[in-house]
């Protein structure tokens, strides 16, 4: 049987480009409405994703995207460990 090359996409929440899944970060709120970093991207709950870029990850606190669509208050260390994950 042939190997597929089937990349999964994924859409950014700030810049709204479509990129490679593994070239994106996915951020989940729990059903315990607990906001956590997904990093086996496949956590269940409502997921986002946002694009590794420091720039995306200013934007998305600056824009409130996180707010808009998990429709809750964001908490500041869910913005510290991204950043912590985009300097590892």
């Amino acid at each position: 049987m042939a190997k597929s090359n089937y990349v999964p996409i994924r859409m950014c929440v700030v810049c709204m480009q479509h990129k490679p899944k593994a070239e994106l970060i996915r951020l989940v709120k729990t059903k315990q409405g607990k906001i956590i970093i997904d990093h086996t991207q496949k956590t269940g709950g409502y997921g986002v994703w946002v694009d590794k870029s420091p720039d995306c990850i200013a934007q998305l606190k600056k824009r409130k995207s996180l707010e808009r669509k998990f429709k809750c208050a964001i908490p500041e260390e869910v913005f510290e460990e991204l950043n912590k994950t985009l300097n590892e």
